[in-house]
């Protein structure tokens, strides 16, 4: 089966112009896809700490959401939250189909092979379909210092969670290189790196507005990329009840309401964040 769609196309200089994508559906089944989803955690080396469970449409990443990396630390524009583990399941779809049609949501769009969340660049609430063809520079996570040097930070339910490149987690893993898998897309799709799965370039102009291109094996990936928008910011597969994937609820602050808002740092900025988990499992930020 073959798909046409008319796809907004970025390109570096920050034009879009529409492309004719044309992309065979996928030729995996669920076993291999099943069985290409737990590679990229076991290659990576963190089968320790994600689980891969599969059922007859989904392989599902399960893990407390809480890297072995250094977290926090870089932020100049803190939110003030404490990163703190969180159970978390990632459903990823076993028969992923092209739709063309960005999806957009305000929580997580995929997982990073490390089980951590994958969110758009943004803080600022959901994107609508016309935000996505242009840099959204005051909610940047990035610009605005709210991420540590790991490309993360907590989010306002206090769950770690990463906006741009997870260079921190990358570093770590076993097979780091141009064709490692570094996370899932909940439509199905695999997220690599900056460069191609070969090495070669990303010329100028190739990825979509969601950061993805048409790529050999899957289909279609994702990937990440040194300017905006960084990493996945849409969906370009079908995803049947979009709604009801997995979100962590913001906590409220001390004494009620909803606390700090997102891309607003509360004091004007910080210097020198030091996260610290102590050994009775307390954590604070000073």
């Amino acid at each position: 089966m073959i798909n046409s769609k008319m796809v907004p196309t970025m390109k570096r200089s920050g034009a879009f112009a529409p492309i004719l994508i044309v992309l065979a559906a996928p030729a995996f089944a669920h076993e291999d896809h099943c069985a290409a989803v737990t590679a990229s955690v076991k290659a990576a080396g963190f089968s320790d700490s994600v689980a891969v469970t599969c059922s007859d449409s989904h392989a599902t990443l399960t893990s407390d959401t809480y890297p072995d990396h250094d977290m926090m630390t870089g932020i100049t524009g803190t939110n003030e939250q404490v990163p703190i583990p969180t159970d978390y399941g990632a459903p990823i779809i076993l028969a992923p189909q092209f739709d063309g049609t960005p999806l957009t949501r305000d929580a997580a769009l995929g997982v990073a092979v490390n089980g951590v969340p994958i969110y758009d660049y943004t803080g600022g609430g959901e994107m609508s379909v016309d935000d996505l063809s242009h840099h959204q520079i005051q909610h940047d996570t990035l610009q605005t210092g709210q991420l540590d040097v790991c490309g993360g930070h907590a989010g306002r339910g206090d769950d770690y969670h990463y906006h741009v490149a997870p260079t921190c987690m990358i570093e770590q893993m076993e097979n780091a290189g141009p064709d490692a898998i570094i996370g899932w897309a909940f439509d199905g799709f695999p997220i690599y790196g900056d460069t191609n799965p070969d090495g070669s370039a990303i010329a100028d102009g190739t990825l979509d507005v969601c950061n993805g291109q048409i790529c050999d094996t899957f289909g279609y990936c994702y990937h990440t990329s040194p300017d905006a928008p960084y990493i996945v910011q849409c969906l370009m597969g079908a995803v049947a009840n979009f709604d009801d994937l997995p979100s962590v609820r913001p906590l409220s602050a001390a004494g009620g309401g909803r606390g700090p808002d997102a891309g607003r740092p509360p004091r004007g900025g910080v210097d020198n964040l030091v996260f610290t988990q102590n050994a009775d499992g307390s954590r604070s930020m000073d």
